[in-house]
């Protein structure tokens, strides 16, 4: 089985590693860094990179493709060579999934039309727009598309479809070896659980949010 992991320019870094780490211990997976050349690719802090191994053309049929999201994606939703790879991959794939604003490429793609499917908080509304039916759960399961919240929630997303792939047992122990038990220090995860001013600070700057990353606190 192979699962490739798309790279793009802004992309953020855990929407790719969290999937990574546990969809990457499928037994006898092979899990390929792909993008459209091959070589560092930096995330939206532009302090850290991944490799890409392999080109998009080098994958044209993966068992699994993920789509990481990330404010690189806003420049990405009309740009076809992606898109276009996205569509022919997903022709062939038995899971298309994807983490955070990744799902408005699969959406800009036409893979989500009709479909429940989920994205970051601040980025929900923009699923309408291609005719995707969006929800604030954290993980969606809409026939073969499997589509995750915010960042955190591709670790989630990674476990779900480890457990229908493998088998539970096998998702449990995955969770177990990487010790994925979540103790927040703080309830403010979501914006249902969020103080109000802290929500509304982070809807007026959702513009810059999606495209270029955090604006500074006044």
């Amino acid at each position: 089985m192979q699962i490739a992991i798309v790279l793009y320019d802004g992309f953020t870094a855990l929407d790719a590693v969290g999937p990574y780490e546990t969809l990457g211990r499928l037994p006898g997976a092979e899990t390929v860094f792909v993008a459209e050349e091959t070589g560092p690719v930096r995330t939206d802090t532009g302090a850290l990179a991944l490799v890409a191994d392999r080109t998009l053309a080098e994958v044209p049929h993966p068992d699994v493709l993920v789509v990481p999201g990330g404010p690189g994606q806003s420049a990405l939703m009309t740009h076809a060579p992606l898109l276009d790879w996205l569509r022919a991959a997903d022709a062939g794939s038995t899971w298309t999934t994807s983490v955070c604003t990744g799902s408005l490429l699969l959406a800009a793609a036409g893979l989500l039309r009709g479909r429940r499917a989920t994205s970051h908080w601040l980025a929900l509304d923009a699923l309408h727009a291609h005719g995707a039916e969006p929800t604030g759960e954290r993980v969606v399961t809409d026939g073969k598309y499997v589509t995750a919240a915010g960042v955190s929630a591709g670790i989630d997303m990674g476990l779900t479809l480890l457990g229908r792939i493998a088998g539970d047992e096998h998702a449990r122990a995955v969770q177990l070896l990487t010790e994925y038990d979540p103790q927040p220090p703080y309830d403010a995860g979501s914006p249902h659980k969020a103080p109000a001013h802290l929500v509304e600070q982070l809807r007026a700057r959702s513009r810059f949010i999606l495209t270029r990353g955090p604006a500074p606190s006044r």
